[in-house]
């Protein structure tokens, strides 16, 4: 690790490995907000936390930037808590163990943290500095992003003084983001009291996994294989050919990452349990070939296992799968103008079962209001039909582009002045901070850049060395660039 700190710049990277030492996923986030909080005072600054647990540092303008236009750095603490199965690692209180891999910096087995230690490191590097010019600062850091984004909802009116924000969350070096996805979580369960295992039942532990995952916004559009999706697939046919019967399920973990694996405890008669493995092997063939060049580790077994305590009612069970089955998942329309864009989509991000009822959560996006609500009464129909209960809960709105903004004019004349070529203008098929923030804060002026992260929200997340160097130079030109106040 110490590596890591060698790297420049040396300020942001002494941040980020900082950051990598203190646990930090979703709903955890006391131990880095105290710790970012604690950063602040150490510096001398005046630092808040308001009532979300949201911290706040606010730092002055250099000399002879007094009459430029206040800036907010803004970034979310909380990092997505994934890692592969076999690992022992414990997201509440073990380190991250990051490591230099050529030309990027990745974690083992787990996910980075980068999304977004990084933007965090560079506000925190930013108020460290002593030699770069800058305007007035706050630098806003934000609780439980990835879980609902809870921070910015929290955030009250009044309590930013700054006219212009920059959001540190983006993912690809040379593209400004100007809006953003909308999203809803869709909550179905499926109650139930389990049933008795049928005698002369064997036990079979199905399990999927080595499926490439990623973030269920940025990601979605690479066509990756859904772990509940496919599971189920085998599951119906299965119930369907072989008399199996389901006594658990336990796929996915976050409703934001795609899911990478899943398990099923099924039942069969004995004498059917040769035919059962054969199936399993001719979807684990089938799940390769349909996913050659996409996925490149699909591996579906089934092993012997104790008999569970009971199973899914029969009815239950045929609703479940039928409800799986049909409910939508990956991209459902693109924006027209911009057909490599994603304007809608929804991950069926989980399937778990508990002994008395089936959980399955979703997460909708679109950049368009009326299609998540379209989408959203399309997964509420499937389940519905089925017989679940299904309720809707963490609506977030999108951001909507202003092409006109001032900070995106003058961030695009910096990095052509600069870098010698045009920044991409993007609309992001992801939930940034951006659009609950402006809620609040109706005339801010915002736009969102970072470096190159590749997976985020699974554990083969990494950042590009060279861009996170870029990246910090480019934050350095900008500030020094700030338009001055009307």
């Amino acid at each position: 690790m110490n590596t890591i700190q060698q790297l420049a710049p040396q300020l942001l990277w002494k941040h980020f490995y900082s950051l990598t030492q203190i646990p930090r996923p979703s709903g955890k986030i006391e131990p880095i907000a105290t710790f970012l909080a604690d950063f602040g005072k150490s510096l001398g600054l005046e630092t808040l936390r308001d009532e979300a647990g949201n911290v706040l540092v606010r730092k002055p303008a250099t000399p002879g930037m007094e009459n430029r236009k206040p800036v907010v750095l803004q970034a979310h603490m909380d990092m997505v808590p994934q890692k592969n199965s076999g690992v022992a690692h414990d997201f509440e209180n073990d380190p991250i163990d990051a490591y230099i891999d050529g030309e990027w910096v990745t974690a083992r087995d787990t996910t980075l943290g980068a999304d977004n230690g990084i933007g965090v490191a560079a506000a925190m590097a930013v108020l460290e500095s002593t030699d770069i010019a800058h305007p007035a600062i706050e630098m806003f850091i934000t609780v439980d992003e990835e879980t609902g984004m809870h921070g910015a909802f929290g955030l009250q009116p009044g309590f930013l003084q700054a006219e212009i924000l920059i959001n540190m969350d983006s993912e690809d070096e040379g593209e400004l983001y100007v809006g953003c996805a909308g999203g809803i979580d869709a909550n179905v369960s499926f109650a139930y009291s389990e049933v008795p295992v049928p005698e002369g039942d064997v036990a079979l532990k199905v399990t999927l996994k080595g499926l490439k995952g990623g973030h269920s916004g940025v990601d979605i559009h690479l066509q990756r294989a859904n772990a509940n999706k496919l599971m189920f697939r085998f599951l119906k046919e299965a119930v369907a050919g072989y008399e199996a019967r389901l006594a658990a399920i336990d796929g996915g973990s976050l409703r934001n990452a795609i899911p990478r694996e899943a398990v099923a405890v099924i039942t069969v008669p004995e004498e059917g349990v040769r035919d059962v493995l054969d199936l399993v092997d001719e979807y684990a063939a089938l799940f390769v070939e349909e996913y050659a060049g996409v996925e490149d580790g699909i591996s579906l077994t089934a092993e012997t296992t104790g008999l569970p305590s009971g199973l899914l009612p029969e009815e239950i069970q045929d609703d479940l799968i039928n409800g799986v089955t049909a409910c939508p998942n990956g991209v459902f329309r693109v924006i027209p103008e911009l057909p490599s864009v994603v304007e809608t989509s929804n991950n069926l991000a989980i399937v778990k079962s508990n002994g008395t009822s089936v959980e399955c959560k979703c997460l909708i996006r679109s950049s368009v209001e009326s299609r998540k609500d379209e989408l959203a009464s399309m997964v509420a129909s499937a389940f519905a039909l089925a017989g679940a209960k299904v309720e809707f809960s963490g609506a977030y709105p999108g951001w909507k582009p202003n092409l006109q903004s001032p900070i995106l004019k003058e961030m695009t004349k910096v990095y052509e002045e600069n870098y010698g070529k045009t920044p991409k203008v993007m609309i992001i098929h992801a939930g940034l901070e951006c659009g609950i923030l402006g809620m609040n804060y109706p005339k801010m002026d915002m736009i969102s850049f970072g470096p190159t992260i590749r997976y985020p929200h699974s554990p083969d997340e990494k950042v590009n060395i060279a861009t996170v160097e870029k990246f910090w130079d480019y934050l350095v030109k900008t500030l020094a660039n700030i338009p001055v106040k009307y």
